[in-house]
């Protein structure tokens, strides 16, 4: 027995309007909707977006909890798509870069709620 796949993620947002407005700018629209919920499926796996309880407080990547969050992309030219598409959009991206891990492309930038994004290239073997 063994885990075949992530079913889904939540993550805490600041603002569900600003959430949503950025993510259905590359990931299509949400599934689901509420003042207080937003949900993306992305393949088998759907991706939760919720209100805080109490106020909202940024934490930082660095010292704890979620680091970031990657979608994945199966093409550079893909990957080149959505850089094309963040820079229309006027989000504040890092640009291709090489990862010193996987050597393999991707882009990062942070959302409304300051959680780090990845979009990151990894062509079928």
């Amino acid at each position: 027995m063994h885990i075949n796949f992530i079913d889904h993620i939540v993550l805490i947002a600041r603002s569900i309007q600003e959430t949503e407005k950025f993510y259905s700018s590359f990931l299509g629209e949400p599934v689901y909707q509420t003042e207080e919920t937003v949900v993306y499926q992305i393949g088998d796996t759907k991706v939760f977006f919720v209100l805080p309880n109490g106020g909202f407080e940024k934490t930082d990547k660095d010292k704890g909890g979620l680091n970031h969050i990657a979608f994945g992309v199966r093409t550079l030219d893909e990957l080149k798509s959505f850089e094309t598409l963040l820079n229309e959009a006027s989000v504040a991206h890092s640009g291709i870069k090489i990862d010193k891990y996987g050597n393999k492309e991707f882009i990062w930038f942070d959302d409304p709620s300051g959680t780090r994004v990845e979009l990151y290239s990894r062509p079928l073997k």
